[in-house]
């Protein structure tokens, strides 16, 4: 057990907490070393403890999940993974620093249970490899969130008419990819190519994470329906628990997002906006993959890459996990590697010519 990952469970309800304790303590490689039952508890406990990852419930009495780790991550850098209601909190408390999030199960809908504990579990052992982003702080001594951080765009030379409407731009991301993702975006101008997103997120989360990147972005943001075409200024998040795909429909490119099985054990699954975008899209293609766990995104990435397109991996410096981009480099997908931080300017400066 000595190279086991050790885990503290956060929840006020013990209900949650002995399921998620008796799941874990199941799984090979993983030791769940104690319980908290709010957030004083787990901060008492966690310096004797040790323990390499949290699982946290967002909506706690008291101190909520969303201070805690205000409070946790500067003194105590640990990975966190939250159990959440399909509530926007969640994106603050990613904000603040958590590395990842699973929603919390609907106790009567079938199978809801299964998918959540195989989330969970997975996340756990993303999370032990991961980097943790402690968020920045203001003079007044409260986390930087994504609420009070007006979007800065890039200062740069619009970007001509004819290459706004020739490119198509694809984005990859898993754990770490909700802040790097809002990273990118708000660097970059309105006057931007059409955007295609694939992040790995629940059903009803991204319609809510698209809302908050609209608010804080310079280009229209928003969930893809199926149908909507894509257009310079507009990027489009794949909708949870389906895969989205681009196809060419007339003088258009739309996006096709239909329920469909896991890819790359994913759905959505970056491989396939990808490699729609290698097979289909015969105007010019950029491919950026970012921070996630296992390879899902690398194939479709060298796909595009072998129908001439640009692509960008996020380097591993910059990434909360290094595994998506890591293998995508590996088999030769990448043209060239980026921090979290630069990939706008790489990407504005290859628009540029």
């Amino acid at each position: 057990m000595n190279n086991s990952i050790k885990v503290l469970v956060v929840d006020d309800s013990s209900l949650f907490r002995q399921m998620i304790i008796q799941h874990l303590s199941t799984q090979p490689g993983i030791e769940v070393v104690g319980y908290a039952i709010n957030a004083f508890d787990a901060g008492q406990k966690i310096p004797r403890l040790k323990p390499d990852v949290l699982t946290l419930d967002v909506e706690m009495p008291g101190l909520n999940g969303i201070e805690f780790l205000k409070q946790l991550l500067p003194k105590n850098p640990i990975p966190v993974i939250l159990v959440s209601s399909l509530n926007l909190s969640v994106f603050d408390a990613l904000s603040a620093g958590a590395v990842d999030f699973v929603r919390k199960p609907d106790m009567s809908a079938k199978n809801s249970k299964d998918t959540f504990f195989t989330g969970l579990t997975l996340k756990v052992r993303a999370a032990s490899k991961a980097k943790v982003r402690v968020a920045a702080r203001q003079n007044t001594g409260s986390a930087v969130t994504a609420q009070n951080v007006a979007a800065k765009p890039m200062p740069f030379p619009p970007i001509p008419r004819n290459v706004l409407d020739s490119t198509i731009i694809g984005l990859g991301a898993s754990t770490g990819g909700t802040e790097a993702t809002l990273a990118v975006l708000q660097k970059l101008p309105a006057n931007i190519p059409g955007i295609v997103i694939t992040q790995h997120m629940p059903e009803g989360f991204t319609d809510m994470y698209a809302q908050r990147l609209n608010r804080i972005c310079s280009m229209e943001v928003r969930e893809a329906k199926n149908g909507d075409v894509i257009r310079p200024g507009l990027a489009l998040i794949a909708p949870g628990a389906k895969q989205m795909e681009v196809v060419r429909a007339g003088n258009n490119y739309i996006v096709q997002c239909h329920p469909g099985p896991k890819v790359s054990g994913h759905c959505p699954s970056v491989n396939v906006l990808f490699n729609s975008i290698a097979k289909n899209v015969a105007i010019k293609k950029i491919g950026i993959i970012m921070t996630g766990m296992g390879s899902d995104g690398a194939e479709g990435l060298l796909q595009m890459r072998q129908k001439g397109a640009f692509t960008i991996g996020q380097d591993k410096e910059s990434c909360v996990v290094y595994g998506m981009p890591m293998v995508a480099y590996n088999i030769g997908a990448v043209c060239t590697q980026a921090s979290c931080d630069n990939i706008p300017s790489v990407l504005l400066n290859h628009l540029k010519g």
